[in-house]
């Protein structure tokens, strides 16, 4: 199974523990590309709506395309009640959107999974002259706060995080956005403290991709090894977060 395609295992555990994002950063997005009712607005890869409910709630014409039928099954029990929302099951890289045109395109942790010439030719594509593509994702720095605590984690990582496929995406180039097309490239940063405690940490860790497929006998040892150590540390991993939000604008 592809990596991008993990993450549906698991709907649940990734509805209850994976990131959400502050409020600033909605507020942001949304003065930005002044989004409300009579706008347009496509979400890429919503999961189960960690970065839905700011933009839903304003009123829009909210769409969204998930790739995986649990995440997409969530999403509906959660949102499929609201007039506003509208959902699709499939793949945003080979999706025929027909007609639709958008006023703000918006990806949470999620647009890197698509090759950068369609993530940013498409979406440009779909986008209506004047309309905003806005990416966001959490850098999460837990070394700064107990330098000890992260010490501990890494060892663990070196002895026993041996997953059967090895993940190798990374370095997705936001600032390519300006190769496509888009104007006005920026990024902002917003700033927050995330405390979890030993168990909601452990299940956090349990929805990245590449831990998804640990497998035995390394799958035991390495939670158990990521337990002692937080114990070891006062029970709780602390979190200096910073919110990345990367802006472009389609010409009018």
């Amino acid at each position: 199974m592809e990596f991008r395609r993990v993450f549906d295992t698991i709907p649940e555990q990734f509805d209850k523990y994976r990131v959400r994002y502050s409020s600033e950063v909605f507020d942001s997005i949304i003065e930005y590309a002044k989004i409300g009712p009579g706008r347009s607005v496509l979400e890429l890869g919503p999961g189960t709506g960690q970065a839905t409910e700011p933009v839903l709630n304003t009123g829009c014409d909210y769409h969204a395309i998930e790739l995986g039928e649990n995440l997409y099954a969530k999403m509906v029990e959660k949102y499929g009640h609201l007039a506003n929302f509208s959902i699709v099951n499939d793949d945003f890289i080979t999706h025929d959107f027909g007609d639709e045109k958008f006023d703000m395109i918006y990806s949470a942790a999620t647009i890197q999974w698509i090759p950068e010439q369609i993530a940013f030719s498409k979406t440009f594509e779909l986008l209506k002259p004047g309309g905003t593509l806005a990416m966001i994702l959490c850098i999460g720095d837990y070394k700064t706060p107990n330098e000890k605590l992260y010490a501990k984690i890494q060892k663990v990582y070196d002895e026993y995080f041996k997953p059967d496929t090895v993940y190798e995406y990374g370095g997705f180039r936001y600032q390519a956005a300006t190769e496509y097309g888009y104007t006005d490239f920026e990024k902002r940063e917003f700033y927050a403290v995330r405390e979890m405690e030993l168990e909601d940490y452990v299940a956090f860790c349990g929805t990245h991709c590449d831990h998804i497929v640990l497998s035995e006998p390394y799958r035991s040892r390495f939670y158990e090894g990521i337990r002692e150590a937080v114990i070891q540390e006062g029970g709780k991993v602390v979190f200096n977060d910073t919110y990345v939000l990367y802006l472009a604008k389609k010409p009018e």
